[in-house]
């Protein structure tokens, strides 16, 4: 069997060659793991695969609660997506607690 042309990330049933004795070998970069790639896929699909890319982290947002306990977030842009079974995104979002103590905070009691 063959990955001409057909190199697909992760897990997909769907990315398969004719391979010997009408058996089915694989394209997906999920074949390593289970051991049924189709011959030429190293040859094929790893030279062309592309890890994923990200920028850096933008800012954290304000708290959420202008009082007492809430969250603040911070994202970051995928600027080169992965292609052909290359490393696939990290986290693109953060989220961690913060205590809001607004002026008012004691007054609206």
């Amino acid at each position: 069997g063959s990955c001409r042309q057909r190199c697909c990330p992760g897990r997909n049933n769907a990315c398969w060659a004719p391979g010997a004795r009408r058996a089915r070998c694989y394209c997906d970069s999920y074949c390593e793991r289970t051991g049924d790639c189709c011959q030429d896929f190293h040859a094929t699909c790893r030279r062309a695969a592309v890890g994923c890319v990200v920028g850096p982290w933008g800012p954290w947002s304000g708290c959420s609660s202008l009082c007492g306990v809430g969250s603040k977030a911070r994202s970051r842009q995928v600027t080169i997506p992965p292609r052909h079974g290359g490393e696939p995104c990290p986290d693109l979002k953060q989220r961690r607690g913060c205590l809001g103590d607004h002026p008012d905070c004691g007054t609206a009691k």
